[in-house]
């Protein structure tokens, strides 16, 4: 594949798996958010609406015992002093002052007859005289015993209201009315903290406040906004909607005074869902975080997978150069059995004519027609040395075509002290060349084992092939040295390949054995040596182990189990 082509495949698998990687946590992530922002928004929104009602309740409740508990002091004063008492002169004075030290809420006191006219008075005006027939109040208390009124001007031109409670019958009955001081009351409404923008105020059923609103809206103004006043449930009603302003509140209501007042507790929604409002923040802030938590992330885990891809595909373009290599390596091993094959032939043929040309000088010189000299001598030498040199060809082939024939695994008795120097000497040409000392020691008392014996001569070979490399790489042609020491060792022997040559670092060691991997620089090994040794050596039963330090050599122990 082209560079650039491959370039672009990459990266089009990065976006795809990037986009997977950004997508699969982000659905539950945002599921998850969801259901916990829509749970908690809910619950919220439940919790600020309690907490308004039960404000309105408990201020409700509030409100209700202190016109109750001013009428039951009232009805204790009706029920201590009888009319007559109360009209004569300094005894109502005295009746207040007593009211006021048990309640400061007191402004005024006074007695009426059955035609509503003011008979006694005690407090700050000129009330006695003054006839009331016709006020609201006094009609209402008359009918039904006893009243709370609404906020009227009266006589006084002021706003206030008033509790009057009616006693006796017919002719005989009369009135007792007391004035309750508004700031006191404005006060107590108005006690209610809401956050920053909670008030409370009171209305009576036309609208008209009854105690002023601090955000706007005096005694006898009509609130701006239709809270839908007429009587309701004795509970309280909660809603959200804008003020005449524009302004969205939380609204509580809940009726008082027999259902003649509502009491209205409210706040602004951004002031009453302020923590939801910071929750809101915080859930954004989670959002964005875990947004970027996730796509970090994904980026990251992207980048380290598609580097791995990228590895992995270099290695498998690397490992299929080694397989060709290999490939070329086992069809040169297949050749050389061949050119084994083809060189013994014409060797055969110097064979025979070496022989013949020893058998006619042995003829010659028996025949007494060869005589002596200095170019006959030359000639027998020469005969000779052909010979010598058949024989090491005629080995070098054998050895050839022992290690490369293909047969089924034939394992025998085998003779370390003969086999082993015999494995040896077939490279100790190369260890001369390279300038390596090879060194064979073999204890006498090494016993046979039992090995095929072309498998056992490829592991070793291939080991100390291997050392020859590493010495090479570390010493060039001097000071390199490699020894094959064979020993005996609880019932078996161990044949140990050590050098003094590069070493094998320590993570390299934990794949030494693994297929195809190798040090060596392409075209020098097929990572497969010591994958194969290994093979060899477990199949007979044994074990191949490594022990290296980096630039302090390495030493391979094959251990095999001694025969019978």
């Amino acid at each position: 594949m082209r560079p650039a082509k491959a370039a672009r495949s990459y990266e089009a698998l990065r976006r795809r798996i990037l986009a997977t990687m950004i997508v699969v946590p982000s659905v539950p992530f945002l599921l998850a958010l969801a259901v916990g922002v829509y749970q908690f928004t809910t619950a919220m929104r439940e919790a600020t609406l309690s907490r308004v009602v039960r404000i309105a309740e408990d201020h409700r409740d509030a409100i209700q015992i202190f016109l109750d508990e001013r009428r039951s002091d009232l009805e204790f004063i009706a029920g201590s002093w009888s009319f007559e008492d109360l009209t004569r002169t300094g005894v109502l004075d005295q009746v207040l002052r007593d009211l006021r030290m048990s309640s400061p809420a007191f402004v005024d006191l006074g007695v009426f007859d059955a035609d509503g006219v003011h008979l006694a008075y005690e407090g700050p005006y000129q009330l006695t005289g003054k006839v009331y027939r016709d006020a609201e109040w006094f009609r209402t208390v008359l009918e039904r015993g006893h009243d709370v009124s609404d906020v009227f001007l009266g006589f006084r031109n002021s706003p206030h209201f008033v509790i009057a409670i009616a006693t006796g019958e017919d002719e005989a009955r009369w009135v007792l009315r007391a004035t309750i001081d508004t700031a006191m009351f404005n006060q107590l409404v108005e006690r209610v903290r809401i956050g920053r923008t909670g008030e409370a105020y009171v209305l009576n059923r036309a609208g008209v406040f009854q105690t002023e609103r601090r955000s706007g809206g005096d005694l006898l103004e009509r609130a701006p906004e239709s809270l839908g006043l007429e009587r309701g449930a004795d509970g309280v009603a909660t809603t959200l909607a804008r003020d005449a302003a524009g302004i969205r509140y939380v609204w509580a209501t809940a009726w008082l005074n027999d259902g003649n007042w509502l009491l209205v507790v409210r706040q602004e929604l951004g002031d009453a869902f302020r923590p939801l409002s910071r929750a809101t923040y915080i859930g954004v802030l989670i959002l964005v975080g875990g947004g970027a938590v996730i796509v970090l992330l994904a980026v990251g885990f992207t980048n380290r997978l598609i580097r791995r891809i990228q590895r992995v595909d270099e290695e498998a373009k690397e490992l299929n150069q080694q397989l060709i290599v290999a490939s070329r390596l086992a069809e040169v091993g297949e050749m050389s059995a061949g050119f084994a094959h083809e060189i013994n032939n014409p060797l055969q043929i110097i064979r025979s004519e070496q022989a013949l040309i020893e058998a006619i000088l042995l003829d010659l010189r028996a025949a007494g027609q060869l005589a002596e000299s200095s170019d006959v001598a030359d000639l027998e030498d020469s005969v000779q040395q052909i010979k010598v040199q058949l024989d090491r060809c005629a080995s070098i082939t054998q050895g050839i075509l022992k290690f490369a024939r293909r047969s089924e695994t034939s394992a025998r008795e085998l003779h370390l002290a003969d086999f082993v120097p015999e494995v040896a000497a077939m490279v100790s040409r190369k260890a001369a060349v390279s300038g390596i000392a090879l060194t064979v020691d073999v204890a006498k008392d090494a016993p046979a084992v039992i090995a095929d014996p072309a498998q056992l001569q490829q592991v070793l070979l291939n080991l100390l092939n291997n050392a020859f490399d590493a010495v090479e790489a570390r010493h060039g042609v001097e000071g390199g040295e490699v020894a094959i020491q064979v020993t005996s060792r609880d019932a078996g022997v161990e044949i140990a390949v050590r050098d003094n040559g590069t070493g094998i670092s320590a993570a390299d060691l934990e794949k030494i054995f693994a297929p195809f991997f190798t040090t060596k620089p392409v075209g020098k090994g097929t990572g497969l040596g010591l994958s194969v040794c290994f093979g060899i050596v477990e199949s007979m039963g044994g074990t191949i182990s490594v022990e290296s330090r980096e630039h302090s050599g390495t030493t391979f122990t094959v251990s095999l189990r001694a025969a019978a």
